[in-house]
């Protein structure tokens, strides 16, 4: 199987700008993933956090979970497990308001490293944006705007741990699913492995890199592109050794943009007949029905915004 697509972003600057391109390009249309070095990330901010991340699982988090899967018995499973996963997460709001300073058991100085990463990651996503933007031949600035709704994008990170797991083949770290928002910017262990995207019908590793930043396409960007570009399935495969760090960035719409494909993505003839393959929604309604079916096709998602928008009365409703 062909490698999986690392880009190195300082490229982008030199006489390889159109090669690196042409790879975003490339990953976009064939992975939905792909992995970013150089991006201009401090690696020592990296590192800072990775540390703090650790520290404060170990400190605050790591009993609470024994705690859950004592209570629930997860260590002596014997059949699959399909309503859970082997994972301690928190999540914290960077935009369109900020709750790290709510977030219990941070130490100020955990809050305020997290804080600057955020704003590193903000600045990414949005460069990313309109690289992708100039790939599809779309204005500067079309997905931002297309993101930002009244109050601007809704940004947050999940921060998760998945602890060494007795049972790996029976409860997955997390279960296969698309992920609903934007662009996803994931700076993840890279000492234990478990990340993997559904391929060609096969499950592919997401190598772990030190100071990389693994970037990939959510549901909102298949719909603004008309499906050139997809979201794709991906998956947490638990270990049975060491530790794994995940600190996913979400760069979402806000919550009551409007979400439909990009005119000039859509064929002359569909437009001429008013159609275009994917519905037109607001992003908070679309992120309600995923809410109860994030571990389901995509698929049945959009048919039932699709239907929404046909009929503005009904509320979302899946069809599978």
């Amino acid at each position: 199987m062909e490698s999986f697509p690392v880009i190195n972003i300082e490229n982008l600057n030199g006489e390889e700008r159109a090669i690196t391109m042409d790879k975003i390009k490339d990953a976009c249309e064939n992975w939905g993933f792909f992995e970013l070095v150089n991006h201009g990330i401090p690696p020592e901010l990296m590192d800072t956090v990775e540390r703090m991340t650790k520290g404060h699982y170990k400190k605050c988090m790591e009993q609470r979970f024994r705690e859950l899967v004592a209570s629930k018995g997860l260590e002596y499973v014997e059949t699959e497990v399909h309503d859970l996963d082997w994972e301690s997460t928190f999540h914290l709001k960077h935009l369109p308001v900020s709750n790290i300073s709510q977030i219990p058991d941070l130490d100020d100085d955990y809050r305020k490293v997290m804080k600057e990463f955020a704003v590193k990651l903000e600045k990414l996503a949005e460069e990313l944006m309109d690289l992708l933007c100039e790939n599809l031949g779309l204005e500067k600035g079309f997905l931002k705007k297309a993101f930002h709704g009244s109050k601007g994008p809704n940004f947050g990170t999940k921060v998760s741990n998945y602890p060494p797991c007795p049972k790996p083949d029976l409860i997955k770290g997390l279960r296969a699913h698309t992920d609903a928002g934007g662009i996803v910017l994931l700076f993840q262990d890279d000492k234990v492995s478990g990340l993997q995207l559904l391929k060609d019908s096969q499950w592919v590793d997401v190598p772990p890199m030190r100071h990389s930043i693994v970037v990939n396409l959510g549901d909102q960007i298949e719909v603004i592109t008309n499906g050139k570009y997809k979201s794709v399935l991906h998956r947490v495969v638990a270990q049975t050794d060491g530790n794994r760090m995940s600190i996913a960035s979400f760069y979402n719409p806000g919550s009551d943009a409007m979400i439909y494909p990009a005119p000039a993505l859509v064929e002359s003839k569909a437009k001429e007949a008013g159609e275009a393959g994917y519905p037109k929604f607001v992003f908070e309604d679309y992120m309600k029905l995923y809410a109860a079916l994030k571990f389901q096709a995509k698929e049945p998602r959009f048919q039932a915004m699709k239907a929404m928008e046909s009929s503005p009365n009904l509320e979302p409703i899946a069809t599978a």
